[in-house]
């Protein structure tokens, strides 16, 4: 009797390599060159839209999702870009256009937002996903499953 091939469960703990990149080929995160990466299905580690891409599949094998916006990150929200006076922001925040700044809410939890546009008076900041309105590439090749 043979044992079934060990699939990809909501709660499985996996080792695998993955690529996230827009369909126009600007990558945004990708393991392929490094150590693979663990995560616990669940976790929060990886969005929910990819943690569904992996549910039944196989470890050893290469697989590629495409998937449209509503599907990935969702439609990109302009209610989410705020436009913030710079004296409201901590003082010790480095300012710094194009680049992501991470911010501690009330809670303690931590989100972050993309630094637009930088005036003397204000900072335009983006809190959407920066993938969000973009019809997105998951590549994942599962190693080991447990």
């Amino acid at each position: 009797m043979s044992v079934p091939e060990p699939r990809v469960l909501a709660d499985s703990y996996l080792t695998l390599h993955y690529r996230v990149s827009a369909r126009d080929g600007e990558e945004y995160l990708s393991t392929f060159d490094m150590s693979p990466a663990t995560l616990q299905m669940g976790g929060g580690q990886l969005a929910e839209s990819l943690e569904a891409c992996l549910l039944g599949l196989p470890a050893g094998q290469r697989f590629v999702f495409d998937l449209e916006a509503d599907a990935a990150f969702g439609q990109h929200n302009s209610r989410l870009v705020e436009r913030i006076a710079r004296s409201a922001l901590p003082a010790e925040m480095e300012l710094k256009e194009n680049s992501v700044l991470e911010f501690t809410g009330q809670n303690g939890t931590s989100f972050a937002g993309f630094l637009r546009e930088l005036t003397a008076d204000s900072a335009v900041i983006d809190f959407n996903h920066p993938l969000a309105g973009k019809a997105v590439r998951f590549e994942v090749e599962i190693i080991g499953i447990l």
